[in-house]
């Protein structure tokens, strides 16, 4: 099949990783760039040879100029203009790929599912993180069921890796480490162990020149019973202060597994300890900070782009994503009243 052709909006810091991660899938092409400053779109339009003449400052003016020419929209902008961008192409029949967090609110990422669903558009969100090579290998692991019944897990992301240096942005977020990796390590819960039933959060805040928190532990009920543990920080100095790895830890009846430092899985069962290292691939754009978080996207682009084609069911649709969102702003939630949520809450309707 031919490659899918689409445009993208923004061009801060992400895109210069997200688009070298679509083109490594070979499926799709970018004909189209958007920025409200032009001259950031102008520079990385030279960067990846993308003609000057499709690089525009109004979003509008592109998708009123480009739409037949489109597969889908790609939308890579700061999360207050994701509804506003999203509707304007689910409006004139183009898929949308969204960067997470999908919205600055459950009830706007409902809105923005939903308008999807009225123009009847494919909806998708760049969400990366269960789609690094060693989570993805842990989750093979697991599947095997040699450590029995899940009873008991917690999920590790903890550092003081200086994110604010070049995304000073983040400081001025009112609502910052739960939407920024908790995103990610939530959704990373659901897709290891399923839906959570119950929830109960707690944040705190370490670094005194910053608006939101930096610090969140979260509890949940997942599945059929299990009790995950997530932990986030960026401010916790630690031996193993590896950003941007995440260490999982797993108890079965049957025995204990163990993401850790430098990609080590470790199974441990009656039959000893089995240990194998699952390095992540590496590729030559990719900032060597953000190693392993860059190389994952190249497998989760590469399923929206076989989604959008029809050969493969795409994991992080908006449905599923939402699911998600409603854990992030679930955890708000309780961390501000004390309470317990439940499943009425988080899996509504269900």
């Amino acid at each position: 099949m031919s490659k899918l052709k689409f445009a993208m909006f923004g061009t801060g810091f992400w895109s210069y990783f997200q688009l070298p991660g679509w083109n490594e899938t070979g499926e799709v092409e970018c004909v189209a760039l958007y920025n409200r400053t032009k001259a950031k779109a102008e520079k990385l339009a030279a960067q990846f040879g993308i003609p000057q003449d499709k690089v525009y400052d109004d979003p509008e003016a592109l998708l009123d100029a480009e739409r037949d020419n489109l597969d889908f929209v790609d939308i890579c902008t700061a999360v207050e203009l994701h509804y506003s961008h999203t509707k304007m192409a689910a409006e004139r029949g183009l898929p949308v790929v969204c960067q997470k967090p999908m919205a600055t609110s459950l009830a706007e990422a409902e809105a923005l599912v939903n308008v999807c669903r009225q123009h009847n558009v494919p909806l998708y969100i760049n969400e990366n993180w269960r789609w690094q090579y060693p989570i993805r290998q842990f989750k093979q692991a697991l599947n095997t069921g040699r450590i029995g019944k899940i009873f008991r897990a917690h999920i590790d992301y903890r550092n003081s890796f200086p994110v604010f240096d070049n995304q000073p942005f983040l400081k001025e977020l009112e609502q910052f480490i739960l939407t920024d990796i908790g995103s990610h390590i939530l959704d990373t819960a659901r897709f290891l162990f399923g839906d959570a039933t119950s929830l109960y959060a707690t944040t705190y805040r370490v670094h005194p020149d910053i608006k939101g928190e930096d610090v969140a532990t979260v509890m949940m009920t997942m599945g059929d019973g299990a009790t995950v543990v997530c932990d986030m920080s960026y401010a916790s100095k630690r031996e193993h202060d590896r950003f941007p790895e995440t260490y999982i830890q797993v108890e079965g009846d049957r025995g204990f597994l163990e993401l850790g430092p430098d990609y080590w899985i470790r199974e441990t069962t009656d039959a000893g300890t089995l240990a194998t290292r699952h390095k992540p691939p590496r590729y030559p754009w990719a900032d060597p900070a953000y190693d392993l978080a860059h190389s994952s996207i190249v497998p989760e682009q590469l399923n929206i782009a076989r989604a959008l084609k029809g050969l493969e069911p795409g994991e992080t649709s908006g449905d599923d994503n939402l699911k998600t969102v409603r854990l992030v702003f679930g955890a708000y939630e309780s961390a501000r009243t004390g309470r317990v949520l439940g499943q009425d809450v988080l899996l509504p309707g269900c």
